[in-house]
């Protein structure tokens, strides 16, 4: 009975797969391209409010492993610089019980960044925000479990902001890198 079912499985599979490779391909899902940075970049400064932010730690390891050089120190202004003006995260309450106790909660994360070409000191990315939120929920009793919880969430933010902040030079490359450029005589 057992190889019955097996030897119907095997003649059935390479058939979902091809279905299941035809329904993914027409749905529009494709693989996202690697990570393009500017090729006029050079070396690269991240500079943040707090010097010792997490969020700048993992931008200059996730601009390294995307090819980037990191800035030496005392280096001029031939620089290019990634400069992130705020982050902050805030808590929202989203719902109470009966005796008016949080339980769940918002927790929102917004960076204000720029990249700056080093030489002419041109924008490569211009002054924007990303604003990042989860919800989660807090039992008020449970007081080391929301914490445990919003400290799993931060970090998954800070891994999210990056991505979002490469993402977003990754667009500005490619769009500044598909615009002709004309010759003024």
């Amino acid at each position: 009975m057992n190889r019955l079912r097996f030897s119907r499985l095997r003649r059935i599979a390479p058939i979902l797969v091809a279905m299941l490779a035809l329904a993914s391909s027409s749905c529009g899902f494709h693989l996202r391209d690697a990570l393009s940075l500017p090729a006029d970049l050079g070396p690269v400064r991240v500079i943040a409010a707090d010097p010792y932010s997490p969020l700048a730690q993992s931008l200059v390891q996730a601009l390294e492993r995307a090819g980037a050089t990191p800035a030496p120190e005392g280096a001029g202004n031939e620089v290019s610089t990634l400069r992130v003006f705020s982050e902050r995260f805030a808590d929202t309450s989203i719902s109470v019980d009966q005796f008016g106790r949080s339980q769940e909660f918002s927790l929102r994360y917004a960076t204000v960044f720029a990249l700056r070409r080093g030489g002419d000191g041109g924008f490569i990315v211009p002054r924007q925000a990303i604003e990042l939120s989860r919800d989660y929920v807090a039992s008020p009793s449970d007081s080391l479990g929301k914490n445990s919880e919003r400290e799993l969430l931060t970090r998954e933010l800070r891994r999210e902001m990056t991505q979002a902040i490469l993402r977003r030079i990754d667009a500005a490359s490619r769009i500044s890198s598909s615009v002709p450029q004309t010759d003024t005589d």
